[in-house]
């Protein structure tokens, strides 16, 4: 049975109910009311006749005609349950008889007698006999016709009115259930054509501000969430495929280079020893080269998980031993630092890696003799490098996965280093920007959510120039990531691979 049959059915229960109860209460009002005016009228007449001493042989007095007038049937009992007065036979049962001994009161009766019902009053008196007085009890008796009448036609009306309302409400119910399930009706077409097209684009109507209006209005919510969801969802399976295409492109030259070489290699006989050592060197460049690629690709792919270990942590502090760390691979390169004490939440190990790109890339873009400046404030990171700077172009890019500017071809680094900053920059609810300074260079900054430390600033580091790091230059949208390879936080790629579901 669907949900409006039984809403109509219940309805029409509900109000069958109610109306067979209304018309049982008014039937037995209307019966207690007609019975009540024959009893007073019997009451009245008795009361008349108390009031008299009674002889047998003579008539009964009676009551006015405004009053109900007199009893039609009466009925004189004496002790001896002889009858010596009555114009009608009425039942003379063992409580009458105790009434005529005198023994018991008066009550009221109804008792059938022919084709009619009378309502009969029984009540006990003093009669006189020849020359004595004698108990008796007299019977008033009033036909009942006109009442059964009265009452028969009522319970026809009240049998049709109980009809009449089932009908009425089951006809109500089910237009009322009809409008009020209306909006579920909607709810379950816009479910069914959510499943069979797949578009998350239908809402419903809002008719009222009432529980299904709510539903409905919950039901939009829950499709927009779902759409955001699922436009969430192909975006990132558009980036994943995007990354896998970019780096099978990217790994695809370093990996035939390589194996060139090593074709090369296995021909052995016919190079010399100065030839051999050049392209051992070349493979050995390319692995390196190769290993970073993979690296970086693998911070990609785990840089998507969700952190689940954010401690607090001294921002300076890591700057201080990134600082240290990018001095030692590029010494040709000053370092001058503001360090002020903050605190951040977030895992130490991918800002490191965050914060090491972007010195890398600083020293990258820098000449030799050079000074990058790095400040820890309270807003977070700059860094700022006196290179070339950033060509206008390609300011909007610098921050997307493999790109490289035109300064950068040829040369050194997957052009996803900065990338992976601002990754680690949106895990930890921060934001990357770069630009050009007026004075020449370029300026990035890593903005993050920090709290300050009452404590004096670490010492700046400001080393003197010496020599190149040897690893060549590049423009300055091409951020390599940092050369501690071998650092086994950085590159534990056992447990990582990369596929469509991680990017």
């Amino acid at each position: 049975m669907s949900l409006r049959k039984r809403l109509s059915f219940v309805a029409a229960i509900a109000v069958g109910v109610a109306v067979v109860l209304a018309a049982c209460v008014s039937y037995f009002v209307v019966r207690g009311q007609l019975f009540g005016q024959v009893d007073g009228a019997l009451k009245a007449q008795e009361a008349a006749i108390q009031d008299h001493q009674l002889r047998i042989g003579q008539p009964l007095p009676g009551i006015p005609a405004s009053a109900g007038g007199p009893s039609p049937y009466t009925q004189v009992v004496l002790s001896d349950g002889s009858v010596p007065v009555g114009n009608i036979r009425l039942p003379v049962s063992s409580r009458v008889m105790s009434a005529a001994n005198g023994n018991g009161g008066q009550f009221l009766s109804t008792s059938r007698v022919g084709r009619s019902d009378l309502r009969i009053l029984t009540f006990p008196a003093r009669v006189g006999i020849n020359l004595r007085v004698e108990n008796a009890a007299i019977q008033l008796a009033r036909p009942l016709n006109g009442t059964d009448h009265i009452l028969a036609h009522l319970r026809l009306i009240l049998l049709l009115l109980i009809i009449g309302g089932i009908a009425l409400a089951a006809a109500l119910g089910r237009l009322a259930a009809r409008r009020v399930l209306a909006p579920l009706a909607e709810v379950a077409q816009t479910a069914e054509q959510i499943g069979e097209t797949d578009d998350l684009s239908h809402r419903l109507r809002i008719h009222a501000d009432d529980e299904v209006g709510q539903l409905a209005t919950r039901f939009n919510h829950m499709l927009e969430r779902l759409e955001g969801s699922r436009a969430a969802l192909d975006e990132s399976v558009r980036a994943q495929r995007q990354l896998v295409a970019d780096a099978s492109h990217e790994l695809r030259t370093p990996v035939t280079s390589l194996r060139t070489n090593i074709e090369v290699l296995l021909a052995g006989a016919e190079l010399d020893e100065e030839d051999r050592r050049r392209l051992l060197t070349d493979v050995v460049e390319q692995s390196e080269e190769l290993s970073g690629l993979v690296g970086d690709l693998i911070e990609l792919a785990r840089g998507d998980l969700p952190i689940e270990s954010a401690e607090d942590l001294r921002l300076d502090r890591i700057v201080e031993d990134s600082v240290a760390r990018a001095h030692r691979n590029s010494p040709a390169v000053r370092f001058e630092t503001e360090l002020t004490p903050v605190t951040v939440e977030g895992v130490p190990e991918r800002l490191s890696r965050a914060i090491n790109n972007l010195l890398d890339n600083a020293a990258r873009h820098s000449p030799p003799g050079e000074t990058v400046e790095v400040t820890v404030e309270s807003g977070g990171i700059r860094v700022r490098d006196h290179g070339p700077g950033i060509a206008e172009e390609d300011l909007p890019y610098v921050f997307d996965r493999f790109f490289r500017g035109a300064s950068s071809r040829g040369k050194q680094g997957s052009g996803l280093g900065l990338a992976i900053v601002r990754q680690v920059a949106q895990q930890h609810h921060g934001s990357v920007s770069a630009e050009n300074a007026p004075d020449g260079g370029a300026l990035f900054w890593l903005r993050l959510p920090t709290a300050a430390l009452d404590e004096p600033p670490s010492r700046p580091h400001d080393e003197p120039a010496t020599v190149g790091d040897g690893r060549g230059g590049g423009g300055e949208s091409d951020s390599g990531g940092q050369d501690d390879r071998g650092d086994p936080r950085l590159q534990d790629s056992a447990n990582v691979r990369i596929t469509p579901g991680a990017r």
